[in-house]
């Protein structure tokens, strides 16, 4: 089974007096790339919280945005200054631009998120276990999303092993044609330019085989059948983040096709390697997604 990077999950619940909500996206990325938005009350928690978002996702670009509202009584606050002023500049900019009225102008920049904090308010114990389960919940969507983008991706890239598989079917039964006509082409050349009684036959047919041999694709399409196999089995394994693994196996599989075209010299192997390619860059795409 396997899993997408690109996902989407979100939690909302309230605590005592508190709202909780957690909303987490994810892209595809090579490593786990994080960004993360929380408010003050949880920057005592960070790094757990970075850590439980980094076991959970694994890899990919993440953005993680957290916002507690207060609900009850009246706390002692603080005014973040330096965040009022910004937001106050950039509002009176635009007002002026606009010609709006700007008479009710600070008390909705007061609004505004982290403008007013509690000065003194630290989280506790019991409400930061509970806000764990709404992190996990959050993240259990996600996963979901993944999951089920993920298949889509399995069904897709096991389509194109199987046309790639068949292209190569349809060389096998090319190949002893190949020889046949290289035979008979080497051996026309010969009768034309030197004279059937001018050339020895038996020195013919050994550099023929020679030659043959050189250019035969036999180990090449042996290899190319196993590495199609072992991409199967490693779709199949239970471990989620195999992303990276299955795109070492399609540069093996590209290695195998690029030798088969180099050794062909037949127009009819070269058009069916030319449709695996295809199909491989379709597949190298997809795998991009790939947890």
């Amino acid at each position: 089974m396997l899993y997408s990077m690109t996902g989407f999950g979100r939690a909302e619940e309230n605590i005592n007096d508190k709202v909780f909500l957690v909303e987490v996206k994810s892209l595809n990325g090579k490593q786990f790339d994080l960004r993360l938005i929380l408010p003050a009350l949880l920057k005592p928690y960070e790094f757990e919280v970075r850590n439980i978002l980094n076991e959970t996702l694994e890899r990919g670009s993440v953005e993680c945005i957290i916002t507690i509202k207060q609900n009850g009584g009246a706390k002692p606050v603080v005014i973040n200054n330096e965040m009022l002023k910004a937001y106050y500049q950039s509002v009176m900019e635009i007002a002026d631009e606009l010609n709006a009225d700007t008479n009710q102008l600070l008390a909705a920049i007061l609004r505004l998120p982290e403008v007013v904090v509690n000065s003194t308010e630290i989280l506790q114990e019991k409400d930061w276990h509970q806000f764990k389960k709404v992190l996990q919940t959050a993240l259990e969507q996600i996963s979901l999303h993944r999951k089920n983008e993920g298949n889509v991706l399995e069904n897709d890239l096991l389509q194109r092993i199987t046309e790639i598989e068949t292209h190569q079917k349809n060389i096998s039964i090319l190949e002893p044609l190949r020889r046949q006509k290289i035979k008979e082409g080497l051996q026309k050349v010969l009768d034309e330019n030197v004279g059937k009684e001018n050339y020895d036959t038996n020195r013919l047919e050994q550099e023929l085989i020679f030659y043959i041999e050189k250019i035969d694709v036999s180990e090449e399409q042996v290899r190319l059948s196993n590495h199609c196999n072992y991409f199967r089995s490693v779709v199949k394994e239970t471990s989620k983040s195999k992303g990276k693994k299955l795109s070492f196996i399609l540069q093996e599989i590209g290695r195998e096709i690029n030798t088969t075209g180099s050794k062909a010299y037949d127009s009819e192997i070269q058009k069916l390697v030319v449709l695996m390619k295809d199909e491989l860059e379709k597949a190298k795409e997809q795998i991009l997604n790939v947890l």
